[in-house]
């Protein structure tokens, strides 16, 4: 074998073990085999109009369309994990929203990078989904046929 091919099967190889370490660190997709329509909100704000405004139009959908022909998924990163903090006015909604069958991600890399800044771990809500990367989720969504929605 010469060393180009050596080195072109090594390549090859650590793509296919790498693969699934990064898949493990995503949520899988919602089961939700009825679903029509699949959308995914984007939350990178910590203002609360903006909260409110992303878990209204989460509330809408699953009002509009049967929660089973709807998959709802919040993806929370950056300042907009500050919803998914267990003191949040909104924490009722989140909560009712998960009971209803949305699904609520909170990036990992957002709650590490708090706890290097400030010493401290912020606690969020058990509704919560960890994922390790936000945006690497939301690409996941929309690959897997979901419209991203940033209201």
């Amino acid at each position: 074998m010469t060393r180009r091919a050596f080195i072109a099967v090594l390549g090859v190889t650590a793509l296919i073990l790498a693969a699934p370490l990064a898949r493990a660190q995503l949520a899988p997709l919602q089961d939700k085999p009825f679903a029509e329509h699949k959308v995914v909100l984007q939350l990178s704000d910590s203002d609360p109009k903006k909260q409110g405004l992303v878990l209204s139009v989460a509330s809408n959908l699953m009002k509009h369309y049967d929660p089973d022909k709807v998959a709802v998924e919040i993806v929370a990163f950056g300042p907009g994990i500050d919803l998914l903090k267990a003191d949040n006015a909104n924490r009722k909604l989140v909560e009712s929203l998960v009971a209803q069958g949305a699904r609520v991600d909170i990036c990992l890399n957002t709650v590490d990078t708090i706890e290097r800044d400030t010493g401290k771990r912020p606690e969020y809500i058990a509704a919560a989904t960890p994922v390790q990367v936000g945006v690497a989720q939301i690409l996941l969504l929309t690959e897997n046929g979901y419209t991203l929605v940033r209201p």
